[in-house]
């Protein structure tokens, strides 16, 4: 399997050749797979940290920042924990021949803004649409 994903990994997918054809879908479940490895072994890092976090002594200066820094890995991780579900959503679509298509369009979405966000959903012209009208709610 190592072999597969190096292989893999030298293939880079164009639009010239079938949109979401085996080898690309392999491709992108690769790098899905990969990614969220990386995610699940920082989560699991920060875990450990947290375990073996000592009492911070000193002055309130110094317990402060220590607290400050373990609500920012916190919230780092529960963006990480939200991108795993999308992670997983995106591999689900890979598996169903829906990934690579705008959910709004049915159009493929391209292979740039895939390399670019893996997990994507909406083309670039559905995404530019949706945050005009998020645009708008705002106003």
């Amino acid at each position: 399997m190592k072999k597969r994903i190096k292989i893999l990994l030298k293939y880079k997918p164009t639009s010239k050749e079938p949109f979401m054809n085996a080898k690309q879908k392999e491709y992108f479940r690769q790098k899905l797979i990969n990614w969220k490895e990386i995610l699940l072994k920082e989560s699991n890092q920060t875990i450990v940290n947290l375990k073996q976090d000592k009492e911070v002594s000193g002055d309130f200066a110094d317990i402060a920042s220590a607290e400050t820094e373990k609500s920012i890995e916190l919230r780092t991780r529960d963006r990480e924990r939200k991108l795993i579900s999308k992670i997983n959503e995106a591999l689900k679509r890979i598996n169903n021949n829906t990934y690579g298509f705008c959910e709004v369009t049915g159009k493929p979405i391209s292979i740039k803004r895939l390399e670019a966000r893996p997990i994507a959903t909406l083309s670039i012209e559905a995404q530019e649409m949706h945050e005009e009208r998020e645009d708008l709610i705002k106003d």
